[in-house]
């Protein structure tokens, strides 16, 4: 969307996700824009649409558009509402199919196309009383070039002696990320008794004349009326700056403001624009920069008046350094000084209260007070050095190209595969002719010698799974398996009769002759349960648990207990997964302000407190071998599983009052906990990286969020959590982001050994935590589908066991499938369920270990009963009537499967050393390359499906005739207004009874984050007595929020 604005030449200020309305209508307001444009998919959209155009007309910004697109979700009759409430167009799916993206856009555009500059205020006063709306027009004009002369004068008249900060710097080098730590620290120190005026400019594209305005996106620092931003572009002018630039810091000198910072875009060697137009000029730049002899043709070194040496964590930054404050030694021909008396500077934006930014920002502090800058003495310590002391890296350096060697490591396990299928066929091609040989009376002696050397050739672990086939081709040919295992015989049918009296096998086996392809298929296949698990980790799926998931998720969580109720009558297993609603998913409390409270217990449960979490599960029994909890749930996942954790312990305590009459001792309540938790089944998503990369609830700084998820599985290892996921490392919401099934395969995989990476460098074993991570896909249409399971299990396999040294059960890769939401459609919504069918029998014949089938209606809704009854119907006929189902490796031996595995696994190991060519994952995430490589893909999806040449039954094809168009009444999933005010009441009422414990909790829990301590273990207690929006709080304070991208 953003893309297709920028080429119709609209500028675009790109917010992001998760924005409250006050957020956008302040952005609204200050940029002065002529529309706003919003994605509105997990509900409360009437309520947020709503006051957004109430704000915008207590701001007197009426005149500015409101558009809006939720797929399926906003309904006909919401969309005829709110148009009736002043929104100017909210986008159905039908408008999709008949306009396109580019001519829905144009649409927007041709709405919202109003001259602001020719709208003048009556009168500019407010603007020297420091309205932002006024001065924010006052910018347009000069924008435009048609400030009036009379205007000029007063602000000339009126501009105070105010210091102007410039920022400018290389692309890439991190100057936003910079700008808003640096406005951060000024607004700490000085209390917030400043008012700060901040101009970012961005570039205009020549073609075109849009332009993405994608500073503000960056800014943490923006909240409360202390600071105005502004993003200009640079329009017509010919360099980094635009023509009115000083006519703008003018304007925000008249305002008022004590200090004024511009913000150029990334500039080249020979541009030093921004120093005419600032008193005081910082130059930010990276350490990779080339040779030293480099730095001679940069101008800013001879303009700067200090040099930030960002994202300092990297390889060779203390060089850098070195190099540039030498050069600036001699540009300024300071000779009788040494290199460390420098105003150059070693930061890590991305750090959270990195010391590195703190010793820039008292730099610049005292620099800025020397030209006319009021401050008072500061709140914040003072810092001795000059660069970042505490810059942790996730991956270490040494282990920096850990994708590839990955990649390396599975092609070579596959040559080696081939060496030896040639080494055994030889020897049995020799054996075969000395055998002819000895029939037929011939001399065998030259021939047994080559036999002999061919044999030396053959590799002992070959050898040994060839001697072990016949044992087990006898075991499995018979009708039940009989394995002992201590004292105890486990019997396993191993055939299914069928309605004609024929035996289907549940494993089928191979019936090759030659060695050399027995060999091949037992390196690159083999049965299910052995290593390299291609065909599934386990021997054979447990009898009487289906891999059928229960998913539920609405109003508060009596409502969600009793759909889980009713969705496991009857069943022998309970597999609960549970859905959150966004404000849960924020990690914020329930609350009555509209764009809040519309969304509470929409598109999910509302979970804030421990009592909640009770209340949810209530009634099941989270110990039994045969339940297990699922929760997806991300950027706030330490806080939820700690309310489910202790959920799990209380119900056993409880178990034991209920039993015993009387309270546990001490011990025995250890006990108690000690065996709940190494009993209770189950995942927590919690995949941060995924999150950074395609789904946006990220709400802390990536490097604490990646710090907690380290925590959780520190403390899982020492409280012997074996049974329980710590992490589900998900491809599915890459997938729905936009992306195609093997960057979906390759991200997942790929962020996977990023946690094994990050983990090992923790000091934690491989086989202590690997048996804790599981992982998520979804399964669309795409060929490529029927494959990624077995793809994955293997390279995971063969990395685990060949380059981690892990051990068998470390190297069993454990998945999850939901069905693809992207291909759910609102059109012809009946023809959805035969799309999940297909998806899962994929899935199941792709031997997942579990598996959730989407509702036909989630295109528009929350699930109702009915359509979760056909959706879980869609397995139960799979599993129970299907006659195939009888065998659980149908894929093998196929000739296209065989082909498909190779082509997907050789695709994602090159998408491994692309990454690896970036840095990993977490260095190709700097430069978004994952998420530019998810939009790509998703537009060229969207441009295939309204072209038609991708078909789509019942969306671009196969459409009912104009008559036939009926429309259609669904029922829809909406919380009620008694839940909505029950959630706000019960979370208000358990914080008045608990705060006087809340309070030193969370001093306890945000002392833990500061002092290095394992903080899940001091969440465990902290959630006992916090809401969900306190811990949030608290870890904002401590670790960051999350600095969103474009």
């Amino acid at each position: 969307m953003r893309r297709i604005l920028q080429s119709q030449g609209a500028e675009v200020v790109h917010l992001g996700h998760n924005r409250s309305v006050r957020e956008v209508v302040a952005a609204a307001v200050q940029e002065d824009v002529q529309g706003i444009a919003i994605s509105a998919y997990q509900g409360g959209h009437v309520e947020y649409f709503s006051y957004l155009v109430e704000l915008l007309a207590e701001r007197g910004a009426e005149h500015i558009k409101v558009f809006g697109g939720g797929g399926g979700v906003i309904v006909p009759e919401e969309i005829e509402l709110l148009h009736s409430r002043g929104v100017a167009r909210i986008f159905s799916p039908a408008d999709g199919q008949q306009l396109g993206l580019a001519r829905m856009i144009n649409s927007m555009i041709e709405t919202c196309d109003h001259d602001l500059a020719a709208d003048t205020p009556s009168s500019w006063d407010g603007l020297f009383a420091g309205s932002e709306d006024v001065l924010a027009r006052a910018i347009t004009l000069i924008e435009a070039g048609r400030l009036p002369a009379d205007l000029k004068t007063r602000l000339e008249q009126a501009a105070r002696p105010v210091p102007v900060l410039g920022i400018t710097g290389t692309g890439g080098s991190g100057k936003s990320s910079l700008t808003d730590e640096l406005v951060r620290r000024f607004r700490l120190d000085q209390e917030d008794k400043l008012r700060i005026a901040v101009l970012a400019i961005d570039p205009t594209r020549r073609r075109g004349g849009g332009a993405l305005l994608g500073d503000r996106i960056r800014m943490n620092c923006l909240e409360g009326d202390r600071v105005f931003f502004r993003s200009l572009a640079t329009r017509r002018a010919g360099s980094e700056v635009p023509d009115g630039l000083s006519d703008a810091i003018l304007a925000c000198k008249a305002a008022g403001f004590d200090l004024v910072v511009v913000e150029t875009p990334g500039i080249g060697q020979g541009d030093a624009a921004i120093v005419p137009f600032v008193d005081h000029s910082l130059y930010v730049m990276t350490p990779e920069f080339g040779a030293a002899s480099q730095l001679e043709k940069i101008d800013m070194l001879d303009f700067a008046d200090a040099v930030a040496i960002n994202k300092f964590e990297r390889r060779g930054a203390e060089d850098a350094r070195r190099d540039v404050a030498r050069q600036l030694v001699r540009n300024r021909e300071a000779f009788g000084v040494s290199w460390e008396q420098m105003p150059v500077f070693g930061t890590s934006a991305a750090t959270f209260n990195d010391d590195g930014v703190t010793a820039l920002y008292q730099h610049l502090r005292d620099e800025l007070v020397r030209r006319g800058l009021e401050v008072s003495p500061g709140a914040l310590l003072p810092v001795s050095g000059k660069v970042s002391t505490a810059a942790s890296t996730v991956v270490p350096a040494s282990k920096a190209r850990y994708l590839a060697e990955i990649a390396e490591t599975v092609r070579g396990y596959h040559r080696a595969t081939e060496t030896h299928v040639d080494a055994v066929r030889r020897a049995a091609h020799l054996r075969a002719a000395r055998d002819e040989l000895a029939a037929a009376g011939h001399d065998t002696e030259p021939i047994s010698d080559l036999l002999a050397k061919a044999e030396k050739h053959v590799d002992g672990v070959s050898a040994e799974l060839l001697e072990a086939w016949p044992k087990v081709v006898e075991d499995y040919s018979g009708d039940e398996l009989v394995v002992r295992v201590r004292d105890k015989e486990i019997h396993t049918r191993l055939t299914r009769e069928t309605l004609s009296g024929n035996k289907v096998r549940r494993v089928a086996l191979p019936r090759y002759d030659d060695e050399g392809t027995l060999l091949r298929f037992l390196r690159k296949e083999n049965l299910p349960g052995y290593f390299p698990y291609t065909a599934g980790v386990f021997p054979f799926k447990r009898d009487g648990e289906d891999p059928a998931r229960m998913f539920a998720g609405e109003g508060d969580a009596f409502r969600t207990n009793r759909r889980f109720k009713y969705l496991s009558k009857g069943s022998e297993a309970t597999r609960l997964s549970t859905a959150f609603d966004s404000v849960t998913l924020y990690g914020r409390d329930p609350d009555t302000p509209p764009d809040v409270y519309g969304k509470i217990g929409t598109s999910g449960v509302s979970i804030a407190t421990l009592d909640d979490m009770k209340a949810l599960y209530d009634g099941f029994e989270l110990t039994a071998p045969t339940t297990s909890v699922s929760m997806t749930i991300n950027g706030p996942a330490p806080t939820i599983l700690a309310f489910f954790l202790n959920t799990v312990v209380d119900q056993r305590i409880d178990a034991f009052r209920a039993a015993e009459g009387r309270e546990p001792t001490a011990e025995e309540e250890a006990r108690l906990k000690a065996w709940a938790l190494a009993n209770v089944r189950g995942t927590v998503q919690a995949d941060i990286l995924k999150e950074d990369q395609g789904q946006n609830t990220c709400i802390f700084s990536t490097e604490f969020s990646l710090r907690m998820m380290a925590d959780i599985q520190e403390w899982f290892i020492q409280q012997k959590v074996r049974n329980f996921y710590s992490v589900s490392i998900s491809g599915y919401h890459i997938a729905e982001a936009g992306a195609n099934p093997i960057s979906q395969l390759a991200f997942t995989l790929a962020n996977g050994f990023t946690y094994v990476e990050s983990y090992l460098a923790r000091g934690m074993s491989v086989d202590d935590f690997a048996p804790n991570l599981s992982f998520f896909f979804s399964n669309g249409m795409d060929a490529e589908y029927s494959v990624i399971g077995r793809v994955a299990r293997r390279i995971w396999a063969v990395a685990m066991r060949e380059r981690y040294g892990a051990n068998d059960r470390s190297q069993k890769f454990k998945y999850h499938v939901q069905t693809s939401g992207r291909s759910l459609h609102a059109q012809e919504m009946d023809f959805n369920d035969i799309r999940t069918t297909l998806q899962a029998l994929c899935a199941l014949y792709d031997n997942c270990n579990s598996l959730h089938t989407n509702a036909y209606d989630e295109a528009i809704t929350t699930p109702t009963e009915s359509s979760v009854r056909r959706a879980m119907a869609i397995q139960l006929i799979i599993n129970k009537e299907w006659g195939l189902s009888s065998n659980e490796n149908p894929l093998q031996g196929s000739f296209v499967i065989d082909e498909l595995t190779d082509l997907v696994e050789e695709a994602v190991l090159l998408e491994f050393d692309r990454l690896s060519e970036r840095g990993g994952v977490l260095g190709a995430m700097e430069t978004g390359y994952q998420r530019g490589r998810i939009q790509d893909e998703s537009m060229l999806y969207e441009q295939r499906k309204h072209d038609g040449s991708l078909p789509l039954i019942g969306v671009n094809t196969f459409l009912p005739d104009s008559g036939e168009r009926e429309h259609v009444t669904i029922e829809l999933a909406r919380a009620t207004e008694d839940e909505k005010r029950s959630q706000v009441d019960r979370t208000r009422a358990f914080a008045a009874a608990h705060a006087e414990q809340a309070e030193p909790a969370l001093r306890r829990l945000k002392e833990a984050a500061q002092t290095g301590e394992n903080v899940f273990a001091v969440l465990m207690d902290a959630a006992r007595v916090c809401t969900l929006g306190q811990v949030t709080e608290a870890f904002f304070e401590v670790g960051g929020q999350y600095r969103r991208n474009v």
